[in-house]
């Protein structure tokens, strides 16, 4: 059994209109989401072997509040510039490249992409994996190379406006 979280960074803030696309930080909310949905991780047992973000500050802000939240150093997060403007199957690609002693991992990113990856998993359609949302592919496999579409099931799907106001 091979398990992927997706995680879909927090709120970003749209404050300073002159940063990059890539450069744009968590707002307010997304700096409490973060940390919120990572104890929620924590609190179901989870102990991933890996955490991969996207480059993009919101993304990679996002996977080091999972990390404090699960006890992992934040230098451990490994960055994929790949992740950043990808396509569902550019992600797929990524997942099936992972070490084989890996069981579980985090991948961080982003919109539309994620909720494609979602669909990709599900026969509930699902029209928007919201900020900070978070999916859970269970996929009966041995070998990573072996994860697509076919091969796994989402069985979990959680974020934050399920627990806030």
């Amino acid at each position: 059994m091979k398990t992927v979280f997706f995680v879909r960074h927090a709120k970003s803030s749209w404050d300073n209109p002159s940063l990059r696309d890539i450069e744009r930080p968590l707002n307010k909310r997304g700096g409490r989401d973060a940390p919120f949905m990572g104890k929620l991780l924590r609190g179901k047992g989870i102990k991933p072997d890996r955490l991969i973000s996207s480059p993009a500050k919101r993304a990679f802000t996002t996977a080091r509040h999972f990390a404090n939240a699960l006890g992992i150093p934040e230098e451990e997060v490994e960055v994929d510039k790949r992740i950043y403007d990808a396509y569902p199957e550019d992600i797929l690609d990524i997942v099936q490249e992972l070490p084989e002693d890996y069981s579980t991992v985090l991948v961080f990113g982003h919109n539309p992409t994620f909720t494609g990856v979602a669909n990709l998993f599900t026969e509930d359609y699902i029209s928007n994996v919201p900020t900070c949302g978070v999916f859970r592919i269970d996929a009966d496999i041995n070998s990573w190379t072996d994860f697509r579409e076919g091969k796994g099931s989402l069985v979990e799907y959680y974020y934050p406006k399920q627990y806030f106001d």
